[in-house]
């Protein structure tokens, strides 16, 4: 990569790093105020939610902001992101706490104050697709001559995961020691251990879906391919109208969600009804796991959340090879996984049919990636951040 298309990136870190530096000799650090960030999502959601919502409940006296803008990949939706990274330099200039929970550019681009701390709730539980400094020379990850100019995943005070066992490829990822990164769990799977979540759950899905009350729900939830934000239309390789020929005269309903990323295709663009059921809003990931009866996904780390439910989990996939070569793995994905995997919708739907899934095998998975399993993450790691 040389400079001309660096050039860009070169502007904005400069024009953070200023902005940054200008703050600092005016104004200092709030020692109550804490930052929420992201680019995932225009409203707080996953982990980034729980973790506010105890603070917002148990510890009044901090100040709670927002830096919250969905990466658009137009030029406009560049723009518009390049005007948020500045108001987003000033919350970083201010905060004793800048919470993050996945790549943030302008945490990247400057040196920390020493009374801020910025903490990173990384949005995937346990650890399979490579990321990070793991990808370095793969078509997926940063180039040399990027990571000369922007040190991405630098500053990180404290980084959460799910268990111990995923240390190692959290700190390759990020490149910092393993002592700053601790396994005390995934706050938004604490809404499994919530009985009152579950039933608030319950209630406003059947209210939305009343004919799914009696349905076994499978749940489908793939991952995206390619650059995040640089998504053409998802088509599925699962044969839809195949399933619901196979499967809706014995009681199932099919749910498909899409990662925040992903662009529905023709093949899901309208459904809402049926067989076929496409939630894109209403409906959280976490929500729809606990309606879920059996989930399909291929690579997204859904199945990690998933788990700690011991339902069945059945695997999807007809192109490993290919995103081996574009991004890779930390495990040896047909290995690691806790269920049967398919590349052909008829084998998918036999093995629903005559229910073959091994629930040991997705509870043994479950006590090698969590660590804790108490519904206790949230409050562990705020205790931890605040140190209460």
């Amino acid at each position: 990569m040389n400079l001309v298309r660096l050039a860009p990136t070169l502007v904005v870190k400069y024009l953070v790093i200023i902005i940054y530096k200008v703050i600092c000799l005016f104004l200092k650090v709030k020692p109550n105020k804490i930052t929420f960030a992201s680019y995932r999502a225009e409203e707080l959601s996953g982990n980034l939610y729980s973790v506010w919502n105890e603070i917002n409940l148990n510890y009044p006296q901090y100040d709670c902001h927002f830096a919250l803008k969905k990466f658009h990949s137009s030029f406009l939706g560049k723009f518009d992101y390049v005007v948020h990274m500045v108001k987003a330099t000033y919350h970083l200039a201010t905060s004793a706490y800048f919470i993050i929970d996945d790549f943030y550019l302008p945490a990247y681009m400057i040196k920390v104050r020493k009374n801020t701390e910025i903490i990173q709730l990384w949005h995937a539980a346990g650890a399979l697709k490579k990321f990070g400094y793991s990808t370095v020379g793969k078509s997926f990850g940063p180039s040399i001559d990027y990571l000369k100019h922007v040190k991405i995943h630098s500053n990180y005070s404290s980084v959460f995961v799910s268990s111990s066992e995923v240390i190692p490829y959290y700190a390759e990822a990020f490149n910092i020691p393993s002592e700053r990164i601790y396994p005390f769990g995934t706050p938004r799977t604490d809404t499994f251990f919530s009985a009152s979540f579950k039933k608030i759950t319950e209630s406003n899905f059947y209210k939305e879906y009343p004919e799914l009350r009696n349905k076994k729900i499978i749940l489908y939830a793939p991952t995206y391919r390619g650059k995040s934000h640089y998504q053409a239309d998802y088509v599925s390789p699962i044969d839809f109208e195949k399933m619901e020929k196979e499967l809706k005269d014995d009681g199932y309903a099919l749910v498909v969600h899409l990662h925040p990323y992903m662009k529905p295709g023709t093949d899901l663009i309208g459904q809402s009804g049926d067989f076929l059921y496409h939630v894109r809003q209403n409906f959280h990931i976490q929500e729809l796991l606990i309606m879920t009866d059996i989930l399909i996904t291929d690579y997204s780390t859904v199945f990690f959340d998933f788990s700690l439910l011991e339902r069945p989990i059945v695997f999807f996939a007809d192109d490993i090879e290919d995103y081996v070569e574009q991004r890779d793995f930390y495990y040896d994905y047909q290995d690691l996984i806790p269920g049967p995997l398919f590349s052909k919708t008829n084998q998918l739907t036999e093995c629903i049919k005559s229910k073959r899934f091994d629930l040991g095998k997705v509870k043994t998975f479950k006590d090698r990636f969590f660590d804790y399993q108490d519904g206790k993450s949230t409050e562990r790691i705020v205790q931890f951040i605040l140190r209460k």
